[in-house]
């Protein structure tokens, strides 16, 4: 009977940790879709890359937006500043960029456990990753946006939006471009007609937008 229990023991403690080895960190297979991808289709050396949340991965005219320059993009839909943090060596050092356009800590701002500081600190940790690896690197923010469907977080975003336009400033290389006003009506409310039946994605109005805010920060095409 005692070895029954022992063997039983065994078996089970093998399943847990079979389980255990088999949960898979947050985008997981997503960002291994992506390095097949690039197995398969060899991504242009130092591009100006494009990495971040779903505004992002969604920009579905990105290269025909700038067709003077040779841009990739790398987004992963659904990621905060701290999934960014933990795919950096997958998904931004990879390619050796000249110029990083990041957009990330929209999807933190709906989180009740965060506040516009916490935004913040989480966005300083990122980029002392990111510099301690391309210090000099350009890197152009974009300011999270403002959308119908998060509109009771406006006040949240915005604060993080001004906390870290603030703390760009002392990154010589690094530059916030204020997207979040444009997006907004004259009664300061999110233009819908910029937006997705979802009232979070953008459209190519909004994309439009996005496209002439950026443009005069990206550098000349080699």
């Amino acid at each position: 009977m005692q070895k029954a229990i022992i063997l039983l023991f065994v078996i089970l403690s093998g399943i847990t940790g079979s389980s255990i080895a088999q949960e898979k960190p947050r985008f997981w297979d997503d960002v291994q879709t992506i390095k097949h991808y690039d197995q398969m289709y060899t991504p242009p050396a130092h591009p100006i890359l494009f990495t971040g949340s779903s505004s992002i991965r969604k920009w579905s005219s990105l290269e025909k937006d700038f067709p003077e320059h040779t841009v990739l993009n790398r987004g992963v839909g659904g990621t905060i500043v701290n999934d960014m943090i933990f795919y950096a060596n997958d998904i931004i050092f990879p390619y050796h960029p000249r110029q990083i356009v990041l957009y990330v800590g929209d999807n933190d701002v709906p989180d009740g456990q965060t506040t516009a500081d916490s935004i913040l600190q989480r966005t300083k940790r990122l980029f002392s990753v990111i510099r301690a690896k391309l210090p000099e690197v350009p890197i152009v923010y974009i300011a999270i946006k403002p959308s119908p469907s998060r509109a009771q977080f406006m006040e949240k975003a915005l604060a993080a939006n001004k906390l870290i336009a603030a703390f760009l400033e002392t990154d010589p290389h690094a530059v916030f471009v204020d997207i979040y006003h444009p997006m907004l009506d004259e009664a300061g409310q999110p233009r819908p007609e910029l937006f997705l039946s979802d009232m979070l994605h953008m459209n190519e109005k909004g994309y439009a937008i996005w496209r002439e805010a950026i443009a005069p920060h990206l550098l000349p095409a080699n």
